[in-house]
């Protein structure tokens, strides 16, 4: 076959494939077109409502400006609710006595009388001048001359008729608040007076009726004088409380040294008698009578001591021990009392503080001795003061503070003094040892050897 030949045939096979080529990609083409055309009636219809970008722009901004403003209207509706609730926490303080102490706080003094019968005679002296301002027509005044019927005389009579229901249901608000006023609500006690009179002009000012600011001024200084009253009262109790305690500790201290003095006169006449003996005994008993003799002379010297010891005590009434003691099993660590005693014995002050009134017994870290006992003890007590527990009632003499700083604290004030820094806790210690035991025995032993498993 000729060279022709081949390539005419190869013109006749190639012709359908190149047809199926081009129509292929004319397809292909038509396809890429209509799915743009699809993806764009798609975006048309999606942004059909977008006349312009200025417009959608604008709208936009209408948006955000409605936003912007729906948060400031919160924002402003919520600081005026805030304002309202806390209003009303304060008005509903008033009437409850917790709220009322954490919201008002301590209650300050507003007089400084030195008994209870002055506060006494001051509340009558109050109470007289509210009776005078009753009687003169000053606790309250009608601001206003009414007539009623064409009479004013009639009127007078509605404004003095309306006077006497204020200032009734006025003396009764302050009449209870002065029954219940209590060391934890006396502050709320006066805002109750004076929102009590706020509200009751409020429900006269149709009537122009108002209770006077010295009215006002009478009622909550008796609150606050018939509140010092009691607190002086109970102080007065307390003191009352503590000179008997120091009288029955005066007399346990006397009685102390009369048994000094009987234990001292015991020991002189069996010293004396064995003396007589040894004079009449034979020379083989002589060392048996002389060897009781020293015995004798040296507990007559104890006994003696002893009773010049307690007479000393009984000459100066400033004599005395301070103690410094801790609990740590009843009232933690880092707490000490630094009391006085006078007793001839002062551990016996100690055992009776650690009796069943506390769970454990008082460690003793130093009694000191001192001739102006009560300077010591004020003088620790000032070193101290900051720390001190009870910071209302100073009768209640604990501190929380470390033994380190109490030990140097009684170098400086008391030379020489001895001072123990063990914390001993016995029964303390052994009831948690035992207490460790019954948890032991109790415990799986897996779960005692691999605690992290609980």
């Amino acid at each position: 076959m000729t060279g022709g030949q081949i390539f005419a045939l190869v013109c006749i096979v190639g012709f359908p494939v190149w047809a199926l080529i081009g129509t292929y990609l004319a397809w292909k083409q038509v396809r890429r077109r209509k799915i743009a055309e699809a993806s764009v009636k798609a975006m048309e219809e999606k942004y059909a409502s977008i006349v312009s970008e200025e417009a959608e722009l604008q709208r936009l901004r209408d948006v955000a400006n409605s936003v912007s403003q729906d948060i400031s209207n919160l924002r402003s509706s919520y600081n005026e609710k805030k304002a309202i609730f806390d209003r009303l926490v304060k008005e509903v303080a008033i009437f409850d006595e917790k709220l009322a102490f954490a919201e008002m706080g301590v209650y300050e003094p507003h007089f400084d009388y030195t008994d209870s019968e002055q506060y006494k005679q001051a509340i009558l002296d109050n109470r007289e001048t509210q009776k005078r301002m009753v009687s003169n027509k000053s606790a309250a005044v009608a601001r206003t001359e009414w007539t009623v019927s064409g009479s004013k005389a009639k009127g007078q009579t509605m404004n003095n008729r309306n006077v006497k229901l204020a200032l009734r249901a006025f003396n009764n608000e302050c009449d209870a608040a002065v029954a219940n006023v209590r060391w934890n609500n006396a502050n709320a006690m006066e805002k109750r007076i004076v929102n009590a009179r706020q509200q009751i002009d409020n429900l006269n000012a149709t009537n122009d009726i108002h209770i006077t600011d010295e009215y006002l001024r009478q009622k909550l200084v008796e609150l606050q004088l018939t509140h010092e009253y009691r607190e002086k009262l109970k102080a007065e109790r307390e003191e009352r409380a503590e000179m008997a305690r120091a009288a029955r500790e005066e007399q346990k201290f006397l009685r102390d040294m009369e048994r000094a003095e009987e234990e001292e006169d015991r020991y002189q006449r069996l010293l004396e008698k064995a003396r007589s003996d040894a004079s009449k005994a034979a020379a083989d008993q002589i060392g048996a009578y002389n060897e009781k003799i020293q015995l004798l002379e040296k507990d007559l010297a104890d006994a003696h001591a002893k009773f010049e010891r307690a007479q000393a005590m009984a000459e100066k009434t400033r004599s005395g021990y301070v103690y410094i003691i801790s609990n740590i099993g009843s009232f933690g660590e880092e707490v000490v009392k630094i009391g006085l005693t006078r007793r001839l014995d002062p551990a016996d002050r100690v055992r009776e503080l650690g009796d069943a009134s506390v769970p454990f017994v008082f460690d003793t870290h130093a009694i000191i001795y001192s001739d102006d006992a009560p300077a010591l003890e004020r003088a620790l007590h000032n070193e101290f003061q900051k720390t001190r527990i009870n910071a209302q009632n100073f009768r209640k003499e604990f501190f929380r503070v470390s033994i380190d700083e109490v030990e140097q604290a009684v170098g400086r004030l008391a030379p020489g003094a001895p001072f123990f820094k063990d914390v001993e806790a016995q029964e303390y210690r052994e009831t948690l040892a035992r207490r460790n035991a019954m948890l032991a025995a109790v415990e799986p032993p897996e779960l005692l050897a691999f605690p992290e498993a609980i």
